[in-house]
């Protein structure tokens, strides 16, 4: 019995000895881990590097960043500041918020810094993308894609996207149970670019084939860089190797361009101005500038059209005010909608009707920010940013910290109105679509589509939380409520019609 008790104390000994040992094990790699990135400093700028962590080996803080969302970068910021940096997907990188601080990095592109995704999003859209082009190749190709999103082109594209999201708005107040917002928000806006923008002729099996696929492909753009069987990454190669076939075929079934069609698409448009500025596409290039198209139009606009419904949810004084601009403005009559009032010039003047969408994308920016490399050692706020280190801005935290925003967490489309105009201080304090020469080309058609969803949203659709609560909001890959966002949608009977009817005739009667 003694014996059996010195044996256990032994192995208990011996346990606790390989745990001690593994435990300074980790803590002598940690610190070796920080000081092999302290020694990447530059040593000929007198300037402290930014602080930070850099988490474990090789897998850094990205463990931490993916469990605990938008918290990471704001828990990191409190205790660093607003430059700091970190270890994620695989690389080191500094963080960056703040107008002034984001404003050099955009205005520096081709200069101070130049374009530079995780390899995981490099990889799986391409070196043919637009996202991944520098220099001389991505000015030429920005001039290319600029026709697909011009005035004239959104013109010819507005019947059709309003065609579809009057089209999912019966369906899902035909619905008798209640909807997930986003994950449907997601099926109309890849309903939206795969038809309406592509001109793609598949069917809605195929249809439902390339949503799937598609969102294998997005969901890992993002992971890790490993590629073995298992990974996330090897996942969205298998999805884009897959998709860049399917695109093929479709573009091969398309009637040719601009030819015995009674509408031209954003492919035509893009096609035709590449012939133009003397850039014809391979087919290569046409796949990859086709995926991008879908992937520009689908992940952020999903979420931010999740946003929109949301606050309309939260504030209903607000729907109510969309639909009085609407009557005023002789869009909406009777309870419907005014045949062909809804003309680009008309949609673009309703004023509160803007101070609504640049709110929700204030408040719930779909993307976090963007990542660049620092191509010399420079300066933000008082520390050195590293030659040859991957800097991210961060437009989300931009503008949760900006000073001209009051009340910051507060929904106020107000703040856009005229008469406040608290974005007046500078463009760099509200910038959910980028800024410098990589602004987001296509943010008129993601603003438009938005126009049309809440226009339509007030003249032809009642909708109620069909959850005791809102959901939780998630940041990764791009901002939504963790389930969705449960929603039961109603069509406007004639009860409802003769209200809003009774509504026009008081607002006529009081102007």
């Amino acid at each position: 019995m003694l014996f059996q008790g010195f044996d256990l104390i032994s192995a208990l000994a011996t346990l606790a000895a390989c745990l001690l040992s593994m435990a300074l094990l980790l803590a002598v790699s940690q610190q070796l881990w920080q000081l092999r990135w302290t020694a990447t400093r530059d040593k000929s700028c007198k300037l402290p590097m930014p602080k930070g962590s850099m988490g474990f080996p090789f897998i850094g803080e990205t463990c931490h960043w993916l469990v605990q969302g938008s918290g990471f970068h704001a828990s990191r910021r409190q205790k660093y500041g607003n430059v700091f940096k970190t270890h994620l997907l695989g690389r080191p990188l500094i963080r960056v918020t703040g107008a002034e601080n984001v404003r050099k990095v955009l205005m520096g592109e081709h200069s101070l810094v130049s374009v530079d995704w995780p390899q995981s999003t490099a990889t799986l859209l391409g070196p043919n993308s637009l996202a991944n082009s520098i220099g001389d190749i991505h000015r030429k190709r920005r001039k290319i894609f600029a026709k697909v999103f011009s005035h004239e082109a959104l013109e010819t594209y507005l019947p059709k996207i309003q065609q579809v999201i009057q089209e999912t708005l019966r369906v899902w107040s035909s619905n008798p149970e209640p909807i997930n917002v986003y994950r449907e928000s997601q099926r109309l806006s890849f309903h939206m670019a795969v038809r309406v923008l592509l001109g793609f002729r598949v069917s809605d099996d195929e249809m439902h084939s390339l949503f799937t696929t598609f969102q294998d492909f997005v969901e890992n753009l993002f992971s890790l860089p490993i590629d073995l069987p298992f990974t996330g990454y090897r996942k969205g190669i298998r999805a884009r190797d897959k998709l860049q076939k399917a695109v093929e075929k479709a573009i091969l079934e398309k009637p040719l361009c601009c030819q015995g069609k009674d509408y031209v698409d954003a492919l035509d448009v893009l096609i035709e101005s590449a012939s133009e500025n003397g850039a014809e596409l391979t087919m290569q290039e046409l796949k990859e500038s086709t995926i991008e198209l879908i992937f520009a139009s689908f992940a952020t606009t999903a979420s931010a059209s999740t946003s929109l419904i949301m606050q309309l949810l939260r504030h209903p004084m607000v729907l109510e005010k969309l639909r009085e601009e609407l009557r005023s403005r002789g869009i909406l009559h009777n309870g419907c909608l005014c045949e062909g009032a809804l003309r680009l010039d008309n949609i673009c003047s309703l004023k509160y009707l803007d101070c609504v969408i640049k709110e929700v994308l204030r408040l719930f920016t779909p993307v976090s920010g963007g990542y660049r490399t620092a191509m010399q050692t420079f300066e933000l706020d008082g520390v050195q940013i590293p030659k040859g280190w991957s800097v991210m801005y961060s437009i989300r935290d931009t503008h949760d910290t900006s000073a001209v925003f009051k009340d910051v967490d507060t929904f106020d489309p107000e703040r856009f109105s005229q008469e406040r105009s608290e974005d007046k201080e500078g463009r760099f304090h509200y910038l959910p679509f980028g800024g410098g020469v990589r602004t987001c080309l296509g943010k008129q058609l993601a603003t438009l589509f938005l126009r049309l969803l809440a226009i339509e949203l007030a003249s032809s659709s009642r909708f109620e939380l069909a959850t005791r609560t809102f959901p939780r909001i998630v940041s990764v890959p791009v901002l939504h409520p963790n389930d969705g966002l449960r929603v039961k949608f109603f069509g406007l009977d004639s009860n409802q019609n003769e209200i809003m009817a009774k509504s026009d005739e008081i607002l006529g009667a009081t102007v």
